[in-house]
């Protein structure tokens, strides 16, 4: 199966996933952080660099879980950046 390429949203998306990862995980270990969330550290590693911009919904909500993040702050924190959003209806 072929993926289609990422768009440089989600590229960008996916490095500001990684930095805030990167930063709620502070001085503690891939390792341990890895092993709270259920996944392998080298998928934390490429969660973290921007090498899988896009991980599975399941996988951002258990490491949500393990680095005591919101889901909602993680969307509004990744999120696109406000002068480029798109308004809600309403």
């Amino acid at each position: 199966m072929v993926r289609t390429p990422l768009t440089p949203k989600e590229r960008l998306r996916g490095e500001r996933l990684g930095s805030l990862l990167r930063e709620a995980r502070g001085a503690r270990s891939m390792v341990e952080i890895a092993a709270s969330a259920g996944i392998s550290a080298e998928t934390l590693r490429k969660i973290e660099t921007g090498r899988a911009p896009t991980p599975a919904f399941f996988t951002v909500a258990a490491l949500a879980g393990a680095l005591g993040l919101s889901m909602d702050d993680l969307l509004i924190r990744c999120a696109e950046e406000p002068d480029t959003a798109v308004p809600l209806a309403g």
